[in-house]
């Protein structure tokens, strides 16, 4: 078992920065793909980045490219996500998520969820 309990969310002003963190316990962290999806009131839940084992490969959806930067520190089993220039459209809560393989987008490849962390971005 993985446990994973986010952390870094609050309210924030467009063009505002937050950092996310995603603590993880249990089975050794580094061996686990690391993926953050966002979900806004109602709507489905959606991809926002993933980042591999080795911490070499990231992937980006691109609503958030340029602006999302995943970080991993196997010393502190923790999974990082800074964003910068937030939209109001970013607003939601945020989920991390634990695979043994590799770095995918779809949610239903992921096994282990954290219980999330709301962002919300004020216009």
């Amino acid at each position: 078992q993985v446990q994973l309990v986010e952390s870094g969310g609050g309210l924030v002003q467009a063009g505002g920065s937050l950092r996310l963190s995603c603590a993880a316990s249990g089975r050794t962290f580094r061996n686990y793909a690391m993926g953050w999806f966002r979900q806004a009131p109602g709507k489905e839940r959606e991809f926002v980045a993933a980042i591999s084992w080795s911490g070499r490969n990231t992937m980006y959806a691109d609503s958030v490219k340029g602006r999302f930067t995943l970080s991993r520190d196997y010393a502190k089993n923790t999974v990082y996500v800074q964003m910068n220039s937030l939209k109001p459209e970013d607003t939601a809560v945020y989920y991390c998520a634990a695979r043994s393989d590799y770095v995918s987008p779809a949610p239903e490849d992921y096994n282990y969820w954290g219980q999330g962390t709301q962002v919300t971005v004020s216009s």
